[in-house]
């Protein structure tokens, strides 16, 4: 990161259109097959967990994080994280995560899933998941299924369906 000045800040609202575009330029039409989006139809990513990379007043890149239930347990969903492409593998997608993962430590938050590729999430911290121990809506590669405790124990015994948190439905 030492040639680029990259500055994390929390999203807000008016970042949504550029946002939304790097998620077109870097996932495609087809995102919105993808289980996780699925359970982002209805309830909004939380913007003070959430974090945009920029350079200059360039946006190079994004993570949101969005409430969910597993079962009955409160956690965050991480994702869409992503960076533009000429500002992949130069600390971006790190410094983000960091951010995003500390700031929900600090205000209380005590899990993190995703899906997500193992080697690169494994790296801050994410763990898969036991095999049966959470569902989601759609195909989804089991595999890919990471979590992550802010709290030490946060995950024991939690299982269940992983499903937007109604009780921060739009």
């Amino acid at each position: 990161m030492t040639e680029l000045s990259l500055t994390i800040l929390p999203e807000t609202p008016k970042d949504a259109q550029a946002i939304e575009r790097l998620h077109e330029r870097t996932f495609g039409p087809g995102r919105f097959a993808l289980s996780a989006y699925r359970l982002r139809e209805h309830v909004d990513h939380l913007l003070d967990v959430s974090f945009t990379a920029r350079i200059g007043t360039l946006l190079v890149g994004s993570v949101r994080q969005l409430p969910v239930t597993i079962g009955d347990t409160p956690a965050l969903m991480l994702g869409p994280l992503t960076v533009e492409p000429p500002f992949r593998s130069r600390g971006v997608g790190r410094a983000l995560l960091e951010r995003a993962i500390n700031d929900a430590r600090a205000k209380g938050h005590r899990l993190i899933v995703l899906v997500g590729d193992a080697p690169y999430y494994s790296r801050v911290g994410f763990k898969p998941v036991p095999k049966g121990r959470m569902t989601m809506p759609g195909p989804v590669d089991y595999s890919r299924l990471l979590v992550m405790e802010l709290v030490d124990g946060a995950a024991e015994g939690v299982s269940g369906p992983i499903q937007p948190d109604w009780s921060k439905a739009i």
